[in-house]
């Protein structure tokens, strides 16, 4: 499963990347002016400095809701770096423009999926990524993770190869279960990651090693003297 990270921070970016495991990034407008970043210049900038840390697909959102609109922004958008996916909503305007931005080659992520109908569109229309919110439906007493596995059942069934992108994750459960059900990739903030790391009987292990290490270490400089 691929691991991306769903920020805009540069600094959380580069952590993640640092560790070795960031395959990706996905932002939206809410992220971008999380970070103050304002302005069409300044968020392409911004977009420009994310791809060149990260070698893996950015997601980079759209702001129109009609074909015309959302088929401008794109072919701007992939003009920034290679690695930028056109995030698309799902909406009928936006299952036309991933079927015609995916017959240019260009790659596509349809955002805001909440149910099978709308990832089976997208899939048919071409979509590079799909992005089922799990966390915004386990909000309404809805079984995110039970969505994750009907979209892998269903690509499966029909050979679809559009990838399971599994958003709106909350806590590390969450990620555990998309790798369970077999989910693409895992688009998290960085203290879900962070948290894979952390067990109490890691913590405690670590003590009694080192422990261990540092009173055998004071016995031979005993046996020295």
């Amino acid at each position: 499963m691929k691991f991306f990270i769903d920020t805009a921070n540069i600094e959380q970016i580069k952590e993640a990347h640092d560790m070795g495991i960031l395959d990706g990034v996905t932002t939206n407008p809410s992220l971008m002016a999380k970070e103050g970043i304002t302005g069409k210049e300044n968020i392409f900038a911004h977009y420009k400095k994310i791809c060149e840390i990260v070698h893996g697909d950015v997601s980079a959102e759209v702001i129109s809701t009609d074909f015309d609109g959302m088929i401008k922004e794109a072919e701007e958008l992939v003009k920034i770096h290679k690695h930028i996916v056109v995030k698309v909503p799902m909406i009928k305007d936006g299952v036309k423009a991933i079927k015609y931005l995916s017959s240019k080659g260009i790659k596509t992520n349809c955002t805001l999926i909440f149910s099978p109908g709308q990832a089976l569109l997208a899939a048919k229309a071409g979509a590079t990524y799909v992005s089922p919110f799990i966390g915004r439906l386990d909000d309404i007493s809805v079984d995110g993770m039970e969505l994750i596995a009907q979209l892998r059942l269903i690509f499966d069934n029909y050979g679809f190869t559009t990838q399971i992108l599994a958003a709106s994750i909350r806590h590390p459960v969450h990620i555990i279960q998309c790798a369970e059900v077999g989910a693409d990739v895992a688009t998290c903030p960085l203290s879900s990651i962070l948290a894979l790391l952390k067990h109490p009987l890691t913590d405690i292990g670590l003590e009694k090693f080192l422990a261990d290490h540092k009173a055998a270490s004071q016995k031979t400089e005993k046996v020295k003297v």
